[in-house]
């Protein structure tokens, strides 16, 4: 696999925090960075795929009316919440 060398200036308590991480788990501190940056990488890709996929339902009416969802919202802190709002 080929690799690219990227630097980053981060606060001492962090850096010292990966290393301690990686000396308990008898890895790298470039093992520790990688997986914390692909996890982020998966993070960012699911929440912009959780974008497209509301703004699709949103172009095709899937949607629920805000007012429904605020009297549902509210009605949590009562004795008898209403049951979640479900889309027309």
């Amino acid at each position: 696999m080929d690799t690219k060398v990227v630097t980053a200036h981060l606060p001492l308590d962090l850096a010292d925090r990966i290393d301690e991480y990686a000396e308990q788990m008898d890895r790298s501190r470039g093992w520790i960075v990688k997986q914390a940056l692909s996890e982020w990488v998966r993070w960012e890709d699911e929440k912009h795929r959780m974008l497209m996929e509301g703004l699709a339902d949103i172009d095709a009416g899937r949607v629920i009316e805000h007012d429904a969802v605020v009297a549902w919202a509210e009605s949590l802190a009562t004795d008898t919440p209403l049951p979640p709002p479900t889309r027309k």
